[in-house]
């Protein structure tokens, strides 16, 4: 994957992120700033943040159970760690700091 077809599709992803909260029925705050973007439960008030990586084209999650790096392989992101896809692992850790099932709609 070139840098600019990396840069293409993390701008898709977080654009994609972004309209599924804003289409979810949960109250899941964001905010954009640069190459980061984060989710704020108001519930409770933790977060989840997703970073743009783009030194080693990667896409970062940082949540109360860990940190995660997700590569770029079609059809999309998938954890190097955990082998989820980015739907999955975003579903997971954010239900993990709701205390319920949290599911955004995004592609999967």
């Amino acid at each position: 994957m070139s840098q600019t077809e990396y840069e293409a599709a993390i701008e898709h992803t977080l654009m994609a992120i972004e309209d599924a909260l804003d289409d979810c029925d949960w109250d899941i705050d964001y905010e954009r700033s640069g190459a980061v973007l984060t989710l704020t439960l108001e519930d409770n008030g933790s977060q989840v943040i997703l970073s743009r990586q783009s030194a080693n084209r990667e896409l970062w999650i940082a949540a109360k159970s860990g940190g995660y790096h997700l590569s770029f392989t079609a059809p999309g992101w998938k954890c190097s760690t955990t082998e989820e896809n980015l739907p999955t692992l975003l579903n997971r850790v954010l239900s993990e700091q709701q205390g319920e099932s949290v599911e955004l709609g995004l592609p999967q």
